[in-house]
């Protein structure tokens, strides 16, 4: 045993209370013991001796002290409550009085510790349901049940020109007018009952489960939704100080629909509720509503009229039978007429059911009440009112506060549009100009009755719609022509098939295969194509191309013309000039009609208005855009290949708070080397060929003419690098009454044999285009640089002896194109000088001579069995005229 080593003190003796002494001193700071100092065991007999441990047994000990110590009654062990000396809690706390909050737990230990005791958990619940009681109380008595009077005041919108100055101020179309309770009828009481609130006259006017609805989807992000009870559908229409879509608001309405409930009776709330709705047609109110949609006061109404209004209340856009295309293409007379009936028949069983209506009364309406066709207010008459539809439309679909079109009709709000004022009038006056020199429906009945031009102006640079021609008077011709209206665009559509080439190439038969697709050699303007008419359309591995029923497609060109017999070799670039088809629907096959779609996606046309690419002719013109999609279209070329989405709204504010900015975001649709040699061949055309009549002194203009299968359409598209419009003509009964919609042929219409876009669109676009620049600088057209290869399509290999391509015109990197020889027939010249309106002067050519009869852009192909030509059979399925879905171009659920 090392001599070192501690021997065990003697006992002293002392007790208890040395024996605290001893425990309670600190670890690091103890005086030594004596050393027959007493030292007491806290698991043995009182009084027993035990050899001392250092200072890690005298702790031990002292905690095996305090633990037996604080088990005595009134003890509290020689270390304190948690058993180690020097503490202040549960594990180091000194002795003492418990929190008032006792949490951790005072004298527990391990997950004890932190479990709440009951009377924690009551007086925490207690005291928030006191916190909520008074947050509640106070929100109940903060809230005012809301004015039915003022809610019936009306306001009006205010839509202003570019410039700033005022275009129009209109709100509502028919004012706002609150009856009594007894001038409702019964039915529209006991209609609204069983159609949005069954439970209405027993409930509390608050529905939990539809609060929660509403609050969950839009914590998902979802649309918000209108209150469940009828209670909360007043209140919420008619709160029109507050139309922001948020949670505050929806709380706020919940406190003042309770308070409502309980203050007020069930008949001021039905009147209410009744008064401030919205029925669509700018009409709030039942009185409104009535006189807009029956022409009589509301006490006057039957049963059968009563379902139909309330069939409204779902939402007037889609249940109003004259159709609200221009907030959302699916909203067709057609569609709504159909919803509005079932609805309208589902009320009116359901009163049955709920005992509001006998089964004999129910008997008697058989037949659905059509209302009256829309009354239009008189300040929207002429463009002002296409103008206005169009900037609501666009500003409901693009507004990112939920705004919808009727609390847009609420009014209040001030909308700041792109219409250029002067530019608007030019385009109306040019239109009026062309329609009163050559159309004459009472002269030529069969060819001029039905006629319709349509045309949009924008600004390249921006995307702004400048101007619109939609129709002669929007009081009187409801439909906007310069939106989408099913007129097939024709050969306007080739440059999209020449920039899809140039983008991803043509397709390589023989050239070895990457993941199953074919190698790729970008097309140059230069490359060669057959123009020989009816061609036969090959797949391009070489197949000859067939429809499902096995059936070979040969395409014809306008007037059945041939180009450079006998080898027909020509070069896109002379292809787009004359507007011959053959070449282009080869080429479409070559490169992929998909691609093409791709390309004209990618340029800013919608996908809901294009044909099927399933089919050859697609490449030439069976899609269906808008004037204002064409226009913006184009603008994508004259832009170096930056796309700007056509736009009518700037800026809205209401009440001097801004609620919506534009904000341009522009995206790159291709490069800037393709869309300036599409540019390039465009303006080839405008100085060469089927669009001269477009040229413009001192400017250089790019674009293209387009006529449609059957003359049903005729187009021209054209730009400088400010300014791009579409001009559309074409012959369409749009009676409502007819159910066909068909587009009827334009032969002989304003005395001409055959409508082209070389006629009178080219005209109209010419003298609104000289007008809309007055006073602009000219500026030309970025240099294009050479892009892809020379390539043989269609059959041709290249000639031994090239000759110069027939265009005349420089290629793009400078040089001539060497082309096979060609000998297209020109046209003879004339012997007189030809004015504008001459378009036959100097032969079929047009003026100059040049073949304004060669841009038929449609589906001119015909099918046969064998090689022998055209036999009759029918061509293949594609889109009719007219048949493409309807509906404005910002709108819808889709692209």
């Amino acid at each position: 045993m090392s001599e070192h080593r501690r021997k065990p003190p003697e006992s002293q003796g002392g007790g208890r209370a040395a024996a605290r002494r001893a425990a309670q001193q600190p670890s690091g700071r103890r005086a030594a013991p004596a050393r027959d100092s007493v030292t007491e065991s806290p698991s043995g007999s009182y009084g027993e001796q035990r050899p001392a441990g250092g200072r890690a047994e005298a702790r031990r000990a002292a905690q095996r002290g305090g633990r037996r110590r604080a088990a005595e009654p009134g003890g509290g062990g020689p270390a304190g409550p948690g058993g180690r000396r020097g503490g202040t809690g549960p594990g180091n706390r000194r002795p003492g009085k418990k929190r008032f909050i006792d949490y951790p737990r005072f004298n527990k230990r391990g997950w004890r510790r932190w479990m709440p005791s009951w009377k924690l958990v009551s007086g925490l619940c207690l005291g928030f349901l006191s916190t909520l009681v008074i947050v509640i109380g106070i929100a109940y008595w903060s809230v005012s049940v809301p004015n039915v009077a003022q809610a019936a005041t009306a306001e009006n919108n205010v839509y202003y020109w570019s410039d700033g100055s005022q275009m129009v101020a209109t709100g509502g179309e028919v004012n706002r007018q609150i009856i009594g309770y007894e001038k409702i009828p019964a039915a529209m009481r006991y209609a609204v009952i069983s159609a949005e609130n069954k439970t209405f006259e027993t409930d509390s006017g608050v529905d939990p489960q539809g609060i929660a609805r509403a609050l969950v989807n839009m914590a998902k992000g979802g649309h918000t939704q209108g209150g469940s009870t009828i209670t909360q559908q007043y209140v919420k229409n008619a709160r029109l100080d507050d139309q922001s879509q948020t949670l505050t608001r929806k709380f706020k309405e919940l406190f003042i629909s309770i308070k409502v409930g309980a203050t007020k009776k069930k008949s001021e709330i039905m009147a209410g509720y009744l008064n401030t709705a919205y029925y669509g047609r700018g009409a709030y109110g039942l009185q409104a509503a009535a006189r807009t949609y029956y022409s009589k006061d509301a006490q006057n109404l039957d049963a059968s009229q009563c379902a139909f209004l309330a069939s409204l209340l779902k939402g007037a856009t889609y249940f109003d039978p004259a159709g609200a295309t221009e907030i959302d293409p699916a909203a067709t007379p057609q569609q709504n007429t159909k919803n509005a009936m079932n609805r309208w028949a589902w009320i009116l069983d359901e009163e049955v059911k709920d005992g509001h209506l006998s089964a004999a009364e129910r008997a008697k309406y058989k037949t659905f009440p059509m209302p009256d066709k829309p009354k239009k207010n008189a300040q929207l008459s002429g463009q002002i009112g296409y103008l206005v539809s169009l900037s609501k439309a666009y500003f409901v679909n693009n507004n990112t506060q939920g705004i919808t079109a009727g609390d847009l009709d609420q009014g209040g709000y001030e909308i700041h549009t792109t219409f250029d004022k002067k530019k608007v009038q030019a385009l109306e006056d040019v239109v009026k100009k062309v329609r009163k020199k050559n159309i004459d429906p009472k002269k030529r009945p069969e060819y001029d009755t039905f006629v319709q031009f349509g045309a949009a102006s924008v600004d390249t640079k921006s995307g702004a719609i400048k101007a619109l021609y939609g129709g002669e008077d929007a009081t009187k011709h409801f439909t906007n022509n310069a939106d989408q209206t099913g007129a097939q665009v024709g050969s306007t559509f080739k440059p999209f098939v020449l920039a899809a080439a140039m983008e991803y190439g043509k397709r390589d038969p023989k050239g070895p295969k990457d993941q199953g697709e074919s190698e790729r050699t970008p097309v140059s303007p230069k490359s060669i194509y057959s123009g020989m008419n009816k061609l036969k359309i090959k797949n391009y591995d070489g197949s000859v191309w067939t429809n499902e029923k096995g059936e070979q497609w040969l395409q014809t060109n306008d007037g059945n013309e041939s180009y450079n017999k006998p080898s027909y070799a020509i070069d896109l670039r002379y292809a787009m000039q004359e507007s011959a088809n053959t070449p282009y629907v080869q080429l479409g096959m070559d490169v992929g009609t998909d691609k093409v779609r791709d390309v004209a996606l990618a340029a800013g046309l919608r996908k809901d208005s294009l044909a099927s690419s399933s089919v050859p002719s697609f490449s030439i013109g069976t899609s269906s855009p808008s004037a204002i999609r064409m226009a913006g279209a184009y603008s994508t070329f004259a832009t170096s290949g930056m796309h700007h989405d056509p736009y009518s709204v700037e800026k809205v504010n209401k009440r001097g708070r801004a609620v919506y900015q534009h904000d341009d975001k522009a995206t790159r649709a291709f490069s800037a080397a393709i869309a300036d040699n599409v540019t390039d061949v465009l303006k080839n055309v405008v100085e060469k060929g089927t669009g001269t009549n477009a040229k413009l002194s001192g400017r250089e203009v790019a674009g293209k003419t387009g006529t449609t299968d059957g003359n049903r359409s005729a187009w021209f598209v054209g730009y400088t690098p400010q300014l791009s419009t579409a001009v559309s003509m074409y012959r369409l009964d749009d009676n409502e009454t007819n159910k066909k919609r068909e587009f009827l042929k334009m032969f002989g219409t304003g005395g001409q044999e055959k409508i082209h876009g070389a006629s009178f669109p080219s005209t109209i676009w010419h003298d609104y285009m000289d007008q809309a620049l007055n006073g602009v600088p000219a500026v030309d057209f970025p240099t294009p640089e050479a892009i892809g290869d020379k390539v043989y399509g269609g059959g041709m290999s290249p000639s031994p002896t090239p000759s110069p391509s027939p265009s005349g015109s420089p290629s793009p990197s400078g040089s001539p194109s060497p082309t096979p020889s060609l000998t297209p027939s020109p046209s003879p010249k004339p012997t007189k000088s030809c004015g504008k309106w001459d378009w036959n002067c100097g032969g079929p050519g047009g003026p100059g001579g040049t073949d304004a009869g060669t841009d038929a852009g449609t589906d001119q192909g015909t099918t046969t069995g064998d090689t022998s030509g055209p036999s009759g059979s029918p061509s293949p399925t594609r889109s009719k005229p007219g048949n493409a879905s309807q509906g404005n171009i910002f709108g819808g659920p889709t692209g």
